[in-house]
């Protein structure tokens, strides 16, 4: 059997990071298998639907190279194919239509409420010959209430509920739309899905989907049910937690590679690995290493894995994707330095966004300057600053470790340590006291910058 599985999202809303994990074991289950991994946009919400939301999932699931195998399936386009299916199971006397009004099903609502029962549909016009004329009924599936229903989930295992639990559920309402429950198992059925692979929270969604594909009699596909990601709090991961878009964490500066190992990470596990490239996702993914518990999210890991994969990529590489994060047009001079320096700058930054800030060093020369330099604006402190001038003066080229042996030099001579000098010169380059190697940044930038910034430093604390 050809393994096809699929990922639908509904465009009411911006990508969730825990729907991009459900995509992401998806795509890793049909790669591992041969199988294919289609896409559906799930829009027949038309009033809550976007366009923009549309077009973010197709981007994010690009960045993360997450690819599809066939032409997406726009819900939407299919609503006439639900329609006809859910006439069809009326004429076979599997469903039927129902006029009850909403007020008479509040009323059952609530004496079931005041008996303290769970509420179900009890059936009322599955026999009904008193049609009542002007209303637009819907249809309900005539649920099979006898026995019980048992799947063998991937994920949770052997699973059963007996059937006197479910109801004559809406295939079709009144407004002739169809409802999640009948597009769904439709779609799948028509688009070959065999294993359909989604978070815990449907888990209850698939009894009632069952009684569909047996009334409509296809086959019944493989269930997966995967455990939802919780914060760090332990519980449901929401926006008080912070980011739960996927977009978001593109925003915040994470590189798709590190989203990948930590998405398949969260869940999932191979050993003690941490580090798991995607040809080893792909090769070693499987559904017996899916917990059954929830996971929790951890930004500090996150942030570990992103630093990891920002210095292994190839300075090139890793330049092209900073130019977004750092929003202005660059001269070529810039980029040769900040290419240059990356190596020492991407040692200290977690995020692409923390590296964009690093690199402005290399982009502007200070305006003001952190109070916490004024510590290293002294009389002695500007004094030695004067004699770095012409250090770098005498120089033909500046060279890393002879500026900074030169500057050693001079803190013996005034009886002051590297370090207070250094910190001096820092704040002069950046504007605060933080920077790579000062003798780096300058043997980087040059004698004529150098010297301008150290000069602008004096005059802003030599009055």
């Amino acid at each position: 059997m050809s393994i096809r599985v699929r990922f639908a999202p509904s465009p009411t809303g911006v990508l969730h990071i825990g729907s991009v994990r459900t995509a992401l074991f998806n795509w890793l289950f049909a790669r591992h298998n041969s199988g294919k991994f289609l896409l559906r946009i799930e829009d027949t919400d038309k009033l809550r639907s976007t366009d923009e939301n549309t077009k973010l999932i197709f981007e994010i699931l690009k960045w993360l190279e997450i690819d599809w195998d066939e032409e997406p399936v726009i819900q939407s386009s299919r609503i006439e194919r639900h329609k006809e299916i859910a006439e069809g199971l009326v004429k076979q006397g599997k469903a039927y239509y129902c006029y009850c009004s909403p007020e008479e099903l509040e009323s059952k609502k609530e004496e079931a409420k005041k008996k303290g029962i769970p509420y179900k549909y009890d059936g009322t016009c599955q026999n009904r010959t008193d049609i009542p004329e002007g209303i637009n009924p819907v249809i309900r599936l005539k649920a099979d209430i006898a026995g019980a229903t048992t799947i063998h989930d991937l994920v949770q295992g052997e699973v059963t509920v007996k059937n006197s639990q479910l109801d004559d559920m809406i295939l079709l309402r009144s407004d002739g739309t169809p409802t999640y429950m009948l597009s769904v198992v439709v779609d799948d059925h028509d688009m070959g899905i065999t294993h359909v692979i989604r978070g815990d929270d449907h888990l209850t969604n698939t009894f009632r989907q069952i009684q569909i594909y047996k009334a409509c009699g296809w086959d019944i596909p493989t269930f997966g049910h995967i455990p939802l990601i919780y914060g760090p709090d332990g519980s449901k991961l929401s926006k008080r937690h912070g980011a739960v878009s996927a977009n978001d964490y593109k925003e915040l500066g994470y590189l798709p590679e590190a989203i990948f190992n930590y998405l398949l990470r969260l869940g999932w596990s191979h050993g003690d690995d941490e580090i798991i490239s995607k040809e080893n996702a792909i090769n070693w993914f499987d559904f017996d290493n899916v917990g059954k518990s929830p996971s929790r999210f951890d930004m500090a890991k996150l942030q570990n894995l992103n630093a990891y994969y920002m210095r292994q990529k190839e300075n090139s590489s890793l330049f092209d994707v900073l130019k977004y994060y750092i929003n202005t047009q660059l001269t070529k001079q810039q980029e040769a330095y900040i290419l240059k320096g990356l190596n020492s700058l991407k040692e200290r930054a977690k995020t692409l966004v923390e590296l964009a800030d690093a690199s402005n060093i290399y982009i502007n020369a200070p305006t003001s300057f952190d109070e916490s330099c004024s510590k290293y604006s002294t009389p002695k402190h500007i004094d030695a600053l004067k004699q770095v001038i012409n250090i770098i003066e005498e120089m033909n080229v500046l060279i890393e470790e002879e500026l900074c042996s030169r500057v050693k030099e001079l803190a013996r001579s005034l009886d002051m340590k590297l370090v207070d000098i250094a910190q001096a010169i820092r704040g002069a380059l950046s504007g605060k006291l933080v920077s790579p190697s000062v003798f780096e940044v300058m043997s980087i930038i040059g004698k004529t910058e150098s010297t301008l910034r150290i000069k602008r430093y004096i005059s802003y604390y030599d009055d």
